[in-house]
């Protein structure tokens, strides 16, 4: 397995994969498939152009034209980051998310199969499961019950990778992650929101009474378990992926205006949106027992080295503001 395929690598989370596979895995070619959209840019990967071993593509994953010919020089093994992920934009347009979710994740299963990829693993979310009550964990068997055109997008792109393993036999995982915090996450989500308006100090939009309960987890600590995935994985498995960080969004806007040194008084409560599920929470159990994954970042360390990343990196994320 040397010939590597990473859709959406330009994006937070698939940068960093990429990243990742280049320093601990030079043996591995890596081609890397962007759509370029609003979230992922060139500004994200421009350092990774020194390695020998990696080539960039800019095109759609439900482009069949493109995406054939990209498998008919050979591929391995393909990583599937390449998703519309921010909810509240799935419900003002769910048209798109249907395009890259679900389209796109067949384009690429066919290609993968026609072509006799070795592996295939699609990159989920935990938000296809619905939400929980006050107890209780996801693990892999709870149901899958979608709230939002996003998560529902995302499951129904994972019946398809389950049909293609049942069907075809084709040698598939799905990976379903709690919510990831870290360097290069584009600055529409909480955390970074949250940094880059308490800097200009502006109020700081909080939805409902800000009790949701998200679990959190660091990004290379995600990448870690989705490189165990990709090389130790039993085929057809699902594994969810966690850290064991529940944080209510109150609390966690909180910590990060006392990290910054700003105050709490920027907050401010703006109505909840549409279909807002209240908690998840991952059982990672079955990854760290069968594959010895252990996320290494404590939430405390994470979020202090994910502050003093956007600290210093202030001319990308407002780059990237600039142009919304």
């Amino acid at each position: 397995m040397k010939r590597i395929l990473v859709t959406g690598g330009a994006g937070f989370i698939g940068s960093n994969f990429v990243r990742l596979l280049l320093k601990e895995r030079p043996e591995y070619h890596v081609t890397n498939l962007d759509k370029l959209t609003y979230a992922g840019n060139l500004s994200t990967i421009e350092d990774l152009n020194s390695y020998t071993q990696y080539r960039f593509v800019q095109g759609d994953i439900a482009d069949h034209v493109l995406v054939q010919s990209i498998f008919s020089e050979g591929v391995d093994a393909v990583i599937n980051f390449a998703a519309e992920s921010h909810v509240d934009r799935s419900i003002e347009d769910p048209g798109v998310f249907i395009r890259s979710n679900i389209q796109g994740v067949h384009t690429l299963l066919e290609a993968a199969r026609t072509h006799h990829t070795q592996r295939f693993v699609q990159i989920s979310t935990d938000e296809v499961y619905g939400e929980l009550g006050k107890e209780g964990l996801f693990t892999e068997q709870t149901p899958i019950s979608p709230s939002s055109p996003y998560s529902s997008s995302k499951a129904s792109g994972d019946l398809l990778v389950q049909a293609w393993n049942h069907t075809y036999g084709m040698h598939t995982n799905i990976t379903r992650c709690s919510n990831n915090y870290g360097p290069y996450q584009f600055p529409e989500k909480l955390i970074p929101v949250i940094i880059s308006k308490a800097l200009k100090d502006e109020p700081l939009p909080i939805y409902g009474d800000g009790s949701n309960i998200r679990d959190w987890i660091h990004v290379f600590d995600h990448n870690y378990a989705v490189l165990s995935v990709l090389e130790k994985g039993t085929s057809g498995r699902v594994y969810n992926i966690g850290s064991s960080n529940e944080k209510d969004n109150l609390t966690l806007v909180k910590l990060l205006l006392d990290i910054l040194g700003k105050p709490h008084s920027l907050i401010t409560f703006v109505k909840d949106r549409l279909g807002h599920d209240w908690r998840y929470a991952i059982d990672s159990s079955r990854i760290q027992n069968e594959l010895g994954w252990t996320p290494r970042y404590s939430f405390e360390e994470g979020i202090q080295h994910t502050v003093q990343w956007y600290l210093e990196n202030q001319v990308w994320w407002k780059s990237l503001l600039e142009k919304q």
